[in-house]
């Protein structure tokens, strides 16, 4: 099933890819265009023949990525064990579409949302080992956390507002009281390391599997050099039981990086549920899992040196 776009990003479609190619690149303007079976939020994503993409942001926001990616991801590929998506061309403005774009090689595998994985204790290992391996590519001159980043990468007070008009929103509904404490825990435990690179949206979307076994990680979109503490959201978010005990030790992370994550985590999940709770259950449902995940690891880990 293919996502349908919200109201805004009805401009995009298989039309518009045609003609930007046919006018920008005309040596792929006779490939077929077709949407990808799931697509995302922040870019509209075609398949171009057999081996390419085009990726188009939906907004002015998103469309900051693009030069950062087209950049950054050829000097990352060769230090990180998965491949990561090969920028081929970028394209600008035109036919009425505002924002620049690019065309990128087809990466196989199917998303851990999709695909069947027999062993997520192992998936969970491989999902660290590429972040220790992101972690230690040179940083010199890379996109410091900010705009560009959602300000993942950044400190998590940035949202201190959204996050506690969210706690009042849920008021009764969810355990504000466990929520607040654990927000409380990320804004405490301030980030004085080194910066590293982090990838900032570590979700079963991002991440592509065949036959069981990580093969990539896609959309860098969120991507910068700053605190690595956001990049563990997925151990509440896509791992549990022992798959996260597995992340957990093999992501090796100090006590204060993991408050900041659980920190991350709890505001999207609450950001999330505060807008769908009444309209959308299965999505809500999801959300409540993941508060519900974090405000139990703050209880067992909250005041321990080692979590």
């Amino acid at each position: 099933m293919v996502s349908t776009p919200p109201d805004g990003r009805a401009g995009i479609d298989a039309a518009l890819v045609k003609r930007l190619l046919a006018a920008q690149f005309p040596q792929w303007g006779e490939l077929p265009v077709t949407p990808v079976e799931v697509d995302g939020w922040d870019n509209r994503t075609y398949r171009l023949g057999d081996d390419k993409t085009v990726r188009l942001p939906t907004a002015a926001s998103y469309a900051l990525a693009v030069d950062k990616e087209n950049h950054w991801l050829p000097r990352l590929a060769p230090s990180l064990p998965v491949a990561i998506p090969p920028v081929l061309a970028r394209g600008v403005p035109g036919e009425g579409y505002p924002f620049p774009w690019s065309v990128r090689g087809w990466l196989a595998g199917e998303t851990v949302a999709r695909g069947r994985v027999d062993d997520m204790s192992a998936l969970a290992v491989s999902v660290a080992g590429f972040l220790h391996a992101l972690q230690r590519c040179e940083t010199a001159g890379g996109p410091v956390a900010g705009e560009h980043s959602w300000y993942r990468g950044a400190a998590p007070d940035h949202y201190d507002a959204e996050t506690r008009n969210c706690l009042h929103l849920l008021q009764g509904r969810v355990d504000t009281g466990r929520a607040a404490a654990v927000w409380e825990a990320a804004l405490a435990a301030e980030w004085h390391g080194t910066p590293v690179w982090f990838h900032g949206d570590i979700a079963a979307g991002n991440l592509l599997v065949e036959n069981g076994k990580l093969t990539a990680v896609i959309d860098f979109g969120t991507s910068g050099v700053g605190d690595p503490a956001c990049d563990l959201v997925a151990a509440w978010g896509m791992f549990d039981g022992e798959s996260r005990e597995a992340f957990r030790e093999a992501v090796d992370q100090d006590a204060g990086t993991w408050a900041r994550a659980r920190g991350w985590a709890l505001w999207k999940a609450l950001l999330v549920l505060s807008g769908c709770i009444d309209t959308d259950p299965e999505q809500a449902a999801v959300n409540r899992r993941v508060i519900d995940a974090v405000l139990a690891d703050h209880d067992r880990f909250g005041s321990s040196r080692t979590a």
